[in-house]
């Protein structure tokens, strides 16, 4: 047989198998239908699940205790931010998932911002101040009832030089003469404002068709723009995260002290390794639990929850001198939760003798288990030692995390998988899966169909079938499940 021959004949098996695929791909779809109905809708909600970072945000910015939450909650249709007669109740900003005619988002809940605040007001009016950089319009609340502040013309001010769409929302105008009141609000240099009573949803309606209009289609979340990749060093105090970026970046750029939480800042660098630009954003050591904590300790930990949902892959350095930590699990698990593909970095391998190497990889197959598709490099930050190496798992990673599987390719394996491995019957039913998808990438997101309620056990062993199949390495994996009883006839 000739090469060219060998070449045909191997892209007519290729195109027959795709074929086959994607037959099963439709036999499987069709078998979801005649069971759910139309399972387009129901694609869609799963799919705006797993790309939830793009969706757009609408930042809620105001001084404290003029009803930021209270108009979250109006416009979420449902109590969910906390409310109280308080000023500072409100320390972090949250986001929620919210929909008006069909138009879904994201809401911000931030603490009140006063750009004259010191001490724990301050570290929430840079909270608020922070939204700004990751939200795509902007509600500036104010009390009606009061009119403008000296601290709302100082805020007005910071957003006038925002390049963010900014509406001034006139709240607590719980009647005619109030209403009228408001239009002092154009004072503030930020257009018409809008006047509204969240407590008793007076123009709540006509408030969020303004709003709505306001945003983009799709939010700035992470994105891909073609430009650099970005990195978040994550690990406990002391761990060597400054001296890892100084090393990359070939200089003393991040103050460098035994003294742990010397970093409590997010500090970003761009940094050329070999010819390829990457973003790495040096955060604060995570020193307890976030309700534990307290002070500056406390806020770091949000900033570095924050530099993680501005990055696309986690680097979690572990000191492998030390122990593993229960704090080393939960800031692995912080990355996990967050979607980011993960690298796990043992920093300051020259400190490790064989005996600690022996201890370590038994450590390793006993706490780390849940995070075994993460690539693993063995570095020093102060040597240099195998920087190459974390860059090359930095790739794998960050491919991992952007794999897609077709359809066809996918209910082949599920096909094969519960042919051979059914699922176990229980109470005299026995789930199947009727039909799977992939709804999104970053991470690898999925959709499945079925007939009845999968145990965990037979998850966990659905992912790690996936896991060998596809690769996906370095990225964690998220199942979604619609479950429903056969449809009567």
């Amino acid at each position: 047989m000739t090469s060219a021959e060998a070449t045909a004949e191997a892209t007519a098996e290729a195109t027959t198998g795709a074929g086959e695929d994607a037959a099963l791909a439709e036999a499987a779809q069709a078998a979801a239908r005649a069971e759910f109905g139309d399972i387009d809708a129901e694609l869609s909600d799963m799919e705006r699940v797993a790309g939830s970072a793009q969706l757009p945000t609408l930042a809620i910015i105001g001084r404290p205790n003029v009803g930021k939450s209270t108009l979250v909650n109006r416009i979420l249709g449902r109590r969910e931010a906390v409310v109280e007669d308080v000023p500072g109740v409100t320390r972090d900003r949250v986001s929620y998932d919210a929909e008006w005619n069909g138009k879904h988002f994201l809401v911000m809940d931030t603490g009140g911002w006063d750009t004259r605040a010191r001490g724990l007001g301050a570290q929430i009016a840079a909270q608020a101040k922070r939204a700004l950089t990751e939200a795509d319009a902007v509600a500036f609340v104010l009390d009606a009832t009061v009119g403008a502040t000296d601290a709302d013309a100082e805020v007005a001010r910071v957003l006038q030089r925002a390049d963010i769409p900014v509406l001034v929302v006139a709240n607590k105008a719980d009647d005619a003469d109030t209403e009228l009141a408001a239009a002092s609000l154009w004072s503030l240099g930020l257009g018409e404002p809008f006047p509204t009573s969240a407590l008793h949803g007076r123009r709540a309606g006509d408030l969020l068709d303004v709003l709505v209009t306001m945003l983009p289609e799709t939010g700035k979340g992470i994105g891909r723009d073609g430009g650099p990749r970005r990195v978040a060093l994550l690990g406990r105090p002391n761990v060597g995260k400054s001296s890892l970026l100084n090393k990359l970046a070939g200089g003393e750029r991040v103050v460098v002290d035994d003294v742990a939480g010397t970093t409590v800042d997010p500090v970003d660098e761009l940094v050329d390794i070999k010819g390829t630009w990457w973003w790495f954003v040096d955060t604060a050591g995570v020193r307890r639990k976030a309700k534990q904590s307290a002070g500056h300790e406390y806020y770091a930990t949000l900033r570095t929850q924050s530099a993680l949902e501005r990055s696309e892959v986690a680097i979690v350095l572990i000191d492998s001198s030390q122990p593993v930590s229960e704090q080393d699990v939960r800031i692995l698990s912080m990355a996990i939760d967050a979607g980011r593909a993960v690298v796990l970095a043992f920093n300051k391998w020259d400190l490790v003798d064989e005996d600690r190497r022996r201890y370590l990889d038994r450590e390793i197959d006993r706490d780390l288990a849940m995070v075994a598709w993460a690539p693993r490099v063995n570095v020093s930050a102060l040597t240099g030692r195998h920087m190459d190496k974390l860059t090359a798992a930095l790739d794998d990673a960050l491919a991992g995390w952007e794999t897609r599987v077709s359809t066809g390719r996918l209910n082949k394996f599920f096909a094969d998988l519960t042919a051979a491995h059914p699922h176990p019957v229980r109470g005299g039913k026995q789930p199947r899966i009727l039909f799977g998808t992939q709804v999104g990438v970053g991470p690898p997101s999925f959709a499945l169909f079925t007939t009845g309620f999968l145990e965990a056990g037979y998850r966990r062993f659905i992912e790690r079938r996936l896991r060998e199949e596809f690769g996906f390495t370095g990225s964690p994996l998220r199942i979604m499940m619609r479950v429903r009883e056969k449809r009567r006839r």
